[in-house]
């Protein structure tokens, strides 16, 4: 029993030292901007815990920016996803503020490499093997390629060359000036009843032009 009461005075006094020690450290006004170490863009909404002092949790805004009361000596601890994880510590200042640049380093995790196959299971490989077609040789596969049905398809997908525009378009050009200069409205006279009313009429007043 009279262990019990000397573990209980132990325990209460060293409580009591380390609040002591707690309120006897400086208090700062601890701010600052995370950013990376690669680009020096700054890391938004970074998580900020005070390791040393109940593990209270801060915030970064979104420009990287953080701003709260620690102590010196304190650890704080920098975590976001896609960084690697990075603890600091207050050091002793003269004043009653401190200012840092928080960099953190772009964590890179390199995957295993992932072969896809199309099938779901050996079974489903072994019937696709079983009706594999190994009769189509390079001269089918050729003469299949050179199929008009094959280029027509891909003549209607594939878009024309400047070459082909460019013979296009001299070849419209020549077309139109070849039937202007025949007829300039691109019809038949013989075939508009204007004209033909107005040849009788300069017929009936005397106009033998």
């Amino acid at each position: 029993m009279k262990f019990k009461y000397h573990l209980i005075i132990v325990t209460f006094l060293f409580f009591l030292g380390c609040n002591s020690y707690a309120q006897e450290r400086k208090i700062i006004q601890f701010s600052g901007i995370v950013e990376t170490i690669s680009s020096g863009l700054p890391v938004g909404y970074t998580t900020i815990a005070n390791l040393s002092f109940r593990n209270e949790t801060y915030m970064a805004n979104n420009e990287g920016f953080f701003s709260f009361v620690a102590h010196v000596g304190d650890t704080i601890r920098f975590t976001s996803v896609g960084y690697e994880t990075l603890e600091y510590v207050i050091p002793q200042v003269s004043g009653d503020r401190l200012s840092s640049a928080i960099v953190m380093t772009n964590l890179i995790v390199e995957l295993p490499m992932v072969t896809p196959y199309p099938w779901a299971s050996i079974e489903e490989f072994n019937i696709a093997f079983m009706n594999l077609e190994v009769n189509s040789d390079n001269l089918i596969r050729a003469k299949r390629n050179m199929s008009k049905e094959s280029i027509d398809a891909m003549a209607a997908m594939m878009p024309r060359t400047a070459d082909e525009m460019h013979n296009y378009n001299v070849n419209e050009n020549h077309r139109g000036l070849s039937n202007k200069v025949i007829n300039q409205r691109y019809a038949n006279p013989l075939l508009n009843p204007f004209a033909w009313g107005s040849l009788i009429q300069q017929i009936s007043k005397g106009k033998k032009k």
